[in-house]
């Protein structure tokens, strides 16, 4: 039995950070946790302190205790045939809660940096369907999204900053129901209902929403996996009839045992505002030793009517924005206006041994490829920055 999203974050996770030892498939129920500090230097050192269109690394010259996470999971397995269940419940504390809060849980904890959240809470099923290669796995809860080759928690992605695909052009978290039908050996298909974007006991309108995709898996010897998916319905506060269409295909690709590529493609559109959001990011990792991965990630996203792309200066705007209604937010609350943007990091993951410590350096170059000036205080077209962040997995 295959899982799409499994090897999705086995592939990724391959060239980023190691998670706790396993738990032994006996024990089924699985318990981990992390702790991630980081800081982002920003050359410019802007007047607001804010690091413009970055979200979980948004503070310039500021430490931040981003995620304290702890996991309890009791995994579906892999091997089985018949009937099989499990959950995953996931909570976390720390600054990166203020940009993933969904609709109706924990949403109005926001008046401080750091900030509770739970993650996930979702019963997982496996149900034997002899039609199928492989049967149908149903995900029923909250649970994070499908789309894109980076997720909250940090130890499966390869740098401490995001792609602006990640921030503005894909979900956080959904809640409903999602099946995964393992159709063939090489073919996943998805389909769900969720109440929509960043939603849970929640929402800001009356309709539900589609979420589902197609998992092409081992591909070319099993090399290559390619997942399409796709998460459309009502978004905007108090409207049932303006769809927000979002979109991304990922393709995983492992050159040989050292080197790894993974391409992000992203599509967003928003009926109300006509505002599209499009955009493709590519990443090289290398294994230079078991203890030291490189990385590289380019990127270019284009943010084409001003509409997603921002920066918040008050923890709360996030979360009021999503709701709706009239509020006054931050001055410090800026967009960058229709910006092509284009993005440059390298960095590495280094294993220190010591104690579960995984250190990431990077180095990264934002620019507004179109002439516009979205960064530092809104005065200049490109931003420095140079991070590190620290994990200790247990």
């Amino acid at each position: 039995m295959k899982k799409t999203t499994l090897v999705l974050a086995a592939l990724i996770a391959g060239a980023s950070l190691p998670a706790a030892a396993p738990t032994p498939v006996a024990a089924r129920v699985r318990y981990s946790g992390h702790v991630q500090v980081g800081i982002t230097g920003n050359f410019a050192s802007p007047d607001d302190r804010q690091n413009f269109g970055r979200l979980f690394d948004d503070r310039a010259n500021e430490p931040l205790l981003n995620q304290f996470v702890l996991t309890a999971e009791r995994a579906l397995d892999p091997a089985a045939t018949g009937f099989d269940w499990g959950f995953k419940l996931q909570g976390l504390y720390g600054s990166d809660a203020r940009f993933i809060h969904s609709l109706g849980l924990l949403d109005r904890t926001t008046a401080r940096i750091l900030q509770p959240d739970i993650v996930e809470a979702c019963l997982n099923l496996h149900l034997p369907v002899s039609a199928t290669a492989g049967g149908i796995d149903v995900k029923v809860g909250k649970f994070v999204t499908l789309e894109g080759a980076e997720v909250i928690d940090n130890t499966g992605n390869i740098f401490y900053s995001h792609t602006y695909s990640f921030n503005f052009g894909i979900p956080f978290n959904h809640s409903g129901v999602l099946a995964t039908i393992h159709a063939t050996g090489n073919l996943d298909v998805m389909a769900g209902v969720t109440r929509g974007v960043n939603t849970s006991l929640k929402d800001n309108n009356d309709r539900p929403a589609f979420h589902g995709g197609l998992g092409f898996l081992n591909l070319a010897g099993g090399r290559l996996t390619v997942v399409a998916t796709t998460h459309f319905g009502p978004e905007t506060p108090g409207d049932n009839r303006r769809y927000r269409y979002l979109n991304a295909l990922v393709a995983i690709c492992r050159i040989n045992d050292q080197l790894t590529s993974t391409s992000d493609l992203n599509y967003i559109y928003d009926d109300l505002a006509r505002a599209k959001g499009y955009g493709w990011a590519q990443y090289f990792t290398y294994a230079v030793s078991a203890a030291v991965t490189a990385s590289f990630r380019g990127e270019i996203w284009r943010d084409q009517n001003g509409f997603y792309a921002a920066q918040f200066g008050n923890n709360t705007d996030v979360m009021r924005f999503l709701r709706g209604g009239a509020f006054t937010p931050d001055p410090r609350t800026v967009g960058g206006g229709a910006t092509t943007y284009g993005a440059l990091t390298v960095g590495a993951t280094v294993k220190t041994g010591l104690a579960g410590l995984v250190v990431r350096p990077e180095v990264r170059w934002d620019a507004s490829l179109n002439g516009t000036r979205p960064f530092n205080d809104s005065q200049d077209g490109r931003m420095l920055t140079f991070a590190v962040d620290a994990t200790i997995s247990f």
